[in-house]
């Protein structure tokens, strides 16, 4: 592996290799989860192991508590979820096709099953649940602190309020709904599409817009802990558009070139703008995502070079960047200093 910038700025903290293709990964306080295609998923802390888990059937996601004292796992067929004080397991093989997981708090879980979403608490008791949607769950997200679940499903997003199966509020657009992204701050709701779009809806009107025009599907968005900036695939480039003041509509993104095809996106925690992308001939780029003004082009701050494609990338805090690798190598690399990109 070679580094662009200077070793005293990126330092590899630790390493470690797991025997399944990695597919998904959850970084939280001083834990790291990766979840295998096949199921495995192993836990490390400081790049020791301290967990593991199989989920039958394969594995899709993996999110860690908030208080990462809970992991919960979902794949094709089901769901898992383990306990770090003791180890414990507990497997639910649904049959129902269980595409991700998102935690209200270190209380509470929503998890994808099939056409519904099921809200449980962090031992496995189911709460409450969606009526069912017309398709598949693709994505969750949590809005106003934990109070209100945001579910995508071909056709519409829909909003349901604590213990309410019913939405109380949807918002339709004809189409697939790969990707899920809430800002912060709950102005806005945003789904990348099937369709090479990504829409949006102002939430307290439901005021819409469609940024179309992207080459491919969009399949990966991400907000900054400030809400301001949107970070999307669906092109070589990575576009960042920004969310402060009235919104995006009439504007054009920030573009970041770097790859051939992204396969993974994280804001470094701070809300300070900094983004790392990786791509599938394995380089990770490392980025001042809101420098440049609109229609601009911007080149990476610094780089990584794999020698494997990037599966998945994590902020673990501000300092320490977790990086998957499709041949199951696990990197930790660590920033020399708050303010070091």
């Amino acid at each position: 592996m070679s580094i662009t910038a200077s070793d005293k700025v990126l330092t590899i903290a630790w390493e470690a290799v797991i025997d399944d293709a990695p597919v998904a990964l959850s970084a939280q306080g001083d834990l790291v989860a990766v979840a295998g295609a096949g199921g495995t998923v192993r836990v490390f802390e400081a790049g020791a192991e301290v967990g593991a888990l199989e989920l039958p059937g394969g594995a899709l996601s993996v999110q860690l508590s908030p208080d990462a004292a809970h992991l919960a796992v979902t794949g094709p067929t089901g769901y898992a979820l383990w306990r770090r004080a003791d180890g414990r397991t507990a497997v639910y093989e649904t049959g129902a096709w269980s595409s991700t997981a998102a935690w209200a708090n270190h209380e509470r879980v929503a998890v994808a099953s099939g056409r519904r979403a099921l809200v449980l608490d962090a031992d496995g008791e189911e709460l409450w649940s969606t009526e069912p949607a017309a398709s598949t769950v693709t994505d969750l997200a949590w809005m106003r602190e934990g109070r209100r679940l945001a579910v995508a499903a071909y056709g519409a997003v829909r909003c349901h309020e604590r213990h309410t199966a019913r939405p109380v509020v949807t918002y339709p657009y004809l189409g697939s709904h790969l990707a899920l992204a809430v800002a912060p701050t709950g102005r806005w709701i945003c789904s990348g599409n099937q369709d090479a779009s990504i829409h949006i809806w102002r939430a307290r009107d439901g005021d819409e817009l469609t940024m179309s025009g992207y080459p491919e599907k969009v399949s990966r968005l991400a907000f900054d802990d400030t809400g301001f900036w949107l970070a999307a695939d669906g092109a070589p480039d990575v576009t960042v558009w920004d969310f402060s003041g009235k919104g995006p509509a009439g504007t054009a993104p920030r573009s970041l070139r770097c790859h051939e095809t992204i396969t993974a996106l994280a804001w470094r925690p701070g809300g300070a703008g900094h983004l790392a992308s990786g791509g599938d001939d394995g380089t990770v780029a490392l980025w001042r995502a809101a420098a440049g003004r609109p229609a601009s082009r911007l080149r990476p701050v610094r780089t990584l070079e794999g020698e494997a494609a990037v599966a998945a990338l994590a902020w673990a805090g501000p300092h320490l960047l977790i990086i998957c690798y499709r041949d199951g190598r696990v990197r930790a690399h660590r920033l020399s200093s708050r303010n070091a990109l």
